[in-house]
């Protein structure tokens, strides 16, 4: 079901097979379902001269003089069939596509990287719960915008429980777990123990899906999350904290909503994805955020507000479209070891937006971080 797709989720076109009849004396244009008149040596048009559907796609390069055995008018289907997907209309598996959700899933990561400093922002006049849920009312209200302009439909009722595991891991779980965490927690902190997501979002897709990513693949990964949990103890001493339970919970949540979403990402656009799942959560956004505004003091701040409306439309929607559809592309396991680097760039923005302390071992950790995800990429997940 893949109706009113969004401009960032592209269809991909499967390979067109052409079979080519022969029809008496003349030239094979095996592109599209063009006559073939071959007399004694058919020549093929790599560029697209057939007539029939998917013609002009044929990516053969020069000219194709393979023998043609069709003497006389031969009525019968050809010799063989074509099944060279055309060149230009879709990526090929494992090389554009996987381009293209690796494009998706860093811009994706640099949204969720401004997660965190806006959280803190948005605590500065908001309490808790309130940054919580009006984050999510807003997200909704201009995911339903979305997709009643586009009139997407409903999805299946088959897919109705992979949107509610991802609905309670990235809209409800993770963005209230972290919030909490981080009234005691640094966002620096918070941002290098939220490092080990990709290997625990890993994890679940393994689990759930029953995929077998390679050695190397974690080898990698581990590597890289090995770098994220000493850099996390560095920065908090070796002590953990109650914030760093509440992390804890919010990775284990935030990676089966990650990998359940990735799933459905596959079979539905990602507009469809993230959108159906911030309009299921808008009745709890909106009775949430009505206990919430009676019980906790609001104090508007330019900071506050900038804070709010970065989570609720760049981190909340924008950037959980575009990561939906980069694990659609390129797989669950794969898409997230790019957010090995979300850390490091939170860490950025920590220092430039909010004024913390750059921790000296972070360019240490940003080279080892690097390497991980250029090994991750170059394995098949």
């Amino acid at each position: 079901m893949r109706a009113h797709d969004s401009a960032i989720d592209p269809g991909t076109i499967a390979p067109q097979t052409a079979t080519t009849p022969h029809t008496g004396a003349g030239t094979d244009a095996a592109t599209g379902a063009g006559p073939d008149t071959g007399m004694g040596t058919g020549t093929d048009a790599g560029s697209g001269m057939g007539t029939g559907p998917g013609a002009g796609t044929d990516p053969g390069a020069g000219t194709d003089t393979s023998p043609r055995p069709g003497i006389g008018a031969a009525s019968g289907p050809g010799p063989g069939t074509s099944s060279r997907p055309g060149t230009g209309t879709r990526p090929r598996p494992g090389t554009g596509t996987a381009r293209t959700g690796a494009f998706l899933a860093v811009l994706g990561v640099a949204f969720f990287s401004l997660t965190f400093p806006a959280t803190a922002w948005a605590l500065e006049g908001f309490g808790p719960w309130s940054a919580t849920a009006l984050r999510v009312l807003l997200a909704g209200i201009l995911a339903g915008g979305t997709l009643a302009v586009l009139r997407v439909p409903v999805p299946e009722r088959r897919h109705w429980a992979g949107l509610a595991v991802a609905a309670s891991g990235v809209v409800i779980g993770f963005p209230l777990l972290t919030t909490l965490a981080l009234q005691t927690s640094t966002t620096s902190h918070a941002a290098v123990v939220v490092g080990l997501l990709p290997l625990t979002t890993a994890v679940y897709s393994s689990v759930r899906t029953g995929s077998r990513p390679s050695p190397l693949f974690w080898a990698a990964a581990l590597a890289g999350a090995a770098v994220v949990v000493a850099f996390a103890l560095y920065q908090s001493g070796g002590a953990p904290s109650l914030g760093d339970l509440y992390l804890l919970g919010a990775l284990l949540v935030c990676a089966a909503g990650y990998a359940e979403g990735g799933r459905l990402a596959r079979e539905l656009p990602a507009l469809h994805v993230i959108g159906w799942v911030l309009v299921g959560c808008l009745p709890l956004a909106v009775a949430g955020s009505a206990l919430a505004l009676a019980y906790e003091p609001v104090h508007l701040t330019g900071h506050a507000v900038a804070g709010l409306l970065w989570n609720a439309t760049g981190s909340q929607f924008l950037g959980l479209l575009f990561w939906y559809r980069a694990m659609g592309l390129a797989g669950v396991a794969r898409a997230s070891q790019v957010q090995l680097a979300q850390p490091l760039l939170t860490l950025f923005w920590s220092v430039f937006l909010l004024g913390e302390h750059l921790s000296p071992a972070a360019p240490a950790a940003a080279v080892a971080v690097l390497v991980c995800i250029a090994v991750v990429q170059r394995t098949r997940a």
